[in-house]
């Protein structure tokens, strides 16, 4: 497939390494490069991007305030002469974080995740109308069924994930990123870093703690709005 891209930094000599790159990769098309996140914006609106090199540090609009409040986002890579931000970077699902100067091998390795989230996501819209009501899960030595709606919520353990049913739960090898892939967006909703959790399965939401079954689920800072928003949709007023 083919990756159309677009490069938001201030430096034109972090611009150029980004380009001199792109050109060995035989996959990867740079449509522009962007000075700031208003000329992004621009351009997020007039062409088809699916991945985007933002730089963090940039004048007047941050790379992270601007992918905060973008909507549709294509897959990010972040780019930044800093380590400050991998937490927030990893709150917003981004995909990978290059510390500048970072060799044209990291770079590469960067791109191969964005080419295989792109593959999985287009892979998942073609089956859109053919989502199945279940899935498997490898634990306990075992594959197992898993009906989606007996699923109350999941909650991330590093490189481990507990998936909470009704009287039990099931701990597997995954991220919290490939389980939110898997489940249907319009049933599920990230919360935390550390939590997706089922709509239908929400019993009150109190202040910033959201009640499922017997447990008490913290709302991120990062999750807030969005989740409000849900919330707010569905309010009798």
């Amino acid at each position: 497939m083919n990756v159309r891209a677009l490069i938001v930094d201030d430096e034109p000599l972090a611009q150029q390494v980004i380009l001199e790159y792109a050109k060995d990769i035989p996959n990867l098309t740079i449509v522009g490069t962007c000075n700031n996140a208003i000329e992004a914006s621009s351009v997020l609106k007039e062409e088809s991007i699916d991945l985007m090199f933002l730089d963090v540090n940039m004048p007047r609009i941050s790379g992270l305030d601007f992918l905060k409040n973008l909507p549709n986002a294509p897959q990010v890579i972040l780019t930044t002469a800093y380590t400050d931000y991998a937490l927030e970077a990893y709150e917003l699902n981004i995909l990978d974080y290059l510390k500048k100067p970072f060799s044209f091998e990291r770079f590469f390795k960067a791109y191969q995740k964005a080419e295989e989230q792109l593959s999985l996501l287009k892979s998942k819209s073609e089956n859109n109308g053919t989502e199945e009501d279940y899935i498997f899960i490898k634990a306990n030595k075992k594959t197992i069924r898993v009906e989606i709606s007996d699923i109350y919520f999941i909650e991330g353990l590093g490189d481990y994930i507990k998936v909470h049913l009704k009287e039990s739960h099931l701990v597997t090898n995954l991220s919290m990123k490939k389980m939110e892939e898997l489940l249907p967006e319009s049933d599920f909703f990230r919360i935390h870093k550390s939590f997706i959790i089922r709509l239908d399965k929400i019993k009150a939401v109190t202040g910033n703690l959201v009640e499922i079954g017997n447990q008490k689920i913290p709302v991120g800072n990062i999750f807030r709005h969005a989740f409000q928003e849900i919330i707010d949709k569905r309010l009798i007023k």
